[in-house]
């Protein structure tokens, strides 16, 4: 690691596969331990197996002695405070909406680790897969359901994502908004085009909805959906693999 460079402990998750691509080696100190648990990580398993983590306590990160802590809104005041108290930096991020977002957010992380110009290959990456994903035809009607049975809503960077790759949101068109559930029996009711499963839960991949005519059933990494940066690509490339087969 060059002279200088700050040291980073991440909190956040979403924040996590960012870091470790603007950051240098023995930079990052830690991640968060959600993205070493498949379902909930932000990058690749085999990637975050090469960081230490935290449980994101006080006692943890100070241990560790970093110059950065990244965490998200939910972090503790009383954790957050004693950080401070220290003399370790707290930033916190929130969660992104729209690619342009997420690049600010990618740009924003390089720069708090002194490394503003390797923010550019990522930001270009998603901007290039962005525009590799837009679709001029029609638009097919898709649901993507969740963990627990809930949908997205407008303004969300999964929304953003599928109407990007040429799906209209199933559930926003019947006036659903984020995180409102959605039992399996009006999805039988009404079905859309595609049901777009994202989570492990019994009733997303109950049997029926193999077998709905004039629907096609796919399957998601629930992982692809939260966080900007690097899963942005993963889950456009995703998304137009599944677009593409309709054809």
């Amino acid at each position: 690691m060059s002279s200088g460079a700050p040291t980073i402990v991440s909190l956040n998750p979403c924040a996590d596969a960012i870091l470790a691509e603007v950051t240098e080696q023995g930079q990052l100190l830690a991640i968060s331990h959600y993205s070493q648990q498949s379902g909930s990580s932000s990058m690749p398993l085999a990637q975050a197996a090469r960081y230490a983590t935290t449980g994101g306590t006080a006692e943890e990160v100070l241990a560790l002695a970093p110059d950065i802590v990244v965490a998200d809104a939910f972090l503790a005041p009383s954790t957050r405070a004693a950080l401070e108290r220290a003399g370790v930096q707290v930033e916190l991020l929130g969660i992104v909406a729209t690619p342009e977002e997420s690049s600010e957010q990618v740009r924003r992380l390089a720069a708090l680790a002194g490394n503003a110009q390797g923010a550019e290959a990522l930001v270009t990456r998603i901007e290039l897969a962005w525009d590799e994903a837009a679709f001029e035809g029609g638009p097919t009607s898709a649901l993507l359901w969740q963990q627990g049975g809930i949908v997205p809503g407008e303004g969300t960077l999964a929304t953003a994502m599928l109407e990007q790759a040429g799906f209209s949101s199933h559930s926003a068109a019947r006036g659903l908004r984020q995180g409102a559930y959605l039992p399996l029996e009006q999805v039988l009711a009404d079905p859309p085009q595609v049901v777009l499963a994202a989570g492990e839960q019994r009733m997303l991949a109950h049997p029926v909805l193999r077998h709905l005519e004039g629907v096609r059933y796919e399957t998601l990494d629930a992982s692809m959906l939260y966080c900007g940066g690097p899963t942005i690509p993963r889950a456009l490339e995703r998304l137009s693999e599944i677009r593409e087969s309709l054809q």
